[in-house]
């Protein structure tokens, strides 16, 4: 059975990864952007790490200038704008395409594993997004692309895919799954 753990990425610095390094770890997959109106988001995104990295989690972080350009900028000046804003400690990574013919075969697989999981509409953002995402392709919910910035994919210790989580999902949810796994 396929996993995680078949895949290497790159670091910011373009040196391979191979996602076996982290093997035996719960991890939180994130597509990010440093320009969006979720990018507030990697405050929480530490919390969960500063939280719970002691016990065996972690959380990859790829940027992704696929949705509105939102991630302008070199890999280090993201990682930067990432540490300096938000203190961020986690891994940050290549910047990636998560969706298209050129996707990186991480998100490829990600979304094989799990498809549109469906926004939380108490969250304020989410009734923009889905008429926003409805004009473009009323079925859009039918596909299993990434719909925007924040995306999250969470991994078992044995590198399978467990849950996806959608920009809007509660940080509350998120690390109820994410105790469930540790």
């Amino acid at each position: 059975m396929k996993t995680i753990y078949d895949f290497s990425v790159k670091d910011r610095k373009g040196k391979p990864v191979s996602l076996k390094e982290y093997a035996n770890e719960v991890i939180l997959i994130v597509n990010t952007a440093t320009k969006c109106g979720f990018t507030p988001q990697y405050e929480e995104l530490e919390k969960l790490y500063e939280t719970y990295h002691s016990q065996g989690f972690t959380i990859l972080d790829f940027p992704c200038n696929q949705f509105g350009q939102q991630a302008p900028g070199t890999d280090e000046s993201i990682h930067e704008f990432c540490k300096l804003t938000y203190g961020t400690d986690f891994p940050r990574f290549k910047k990636v395409k998560v969706n298209g013919d050129d996707a990186e075969p991480l998100f490829k697989f990600l979304k094989e594993q799990k498809g549109f999981a469906g926004w939380d509409m108490e969250h304020p953002i989410a009734h923009i997004l889905d008429d926003m995402l409805t004009k473009a392709d009323p079925n859009y919910k039918d596909n299993a692309d990434i719909k925007w910035n924040f995306t999250k994919f969470l991994i078992n210790k044995q590198g399978q895919v467990v849950a996806r989580f959608e920009p809007t999902a509660s940080f509350d949810t998120i690390a109820k799954a994410i105790e469930e796994l540790l």
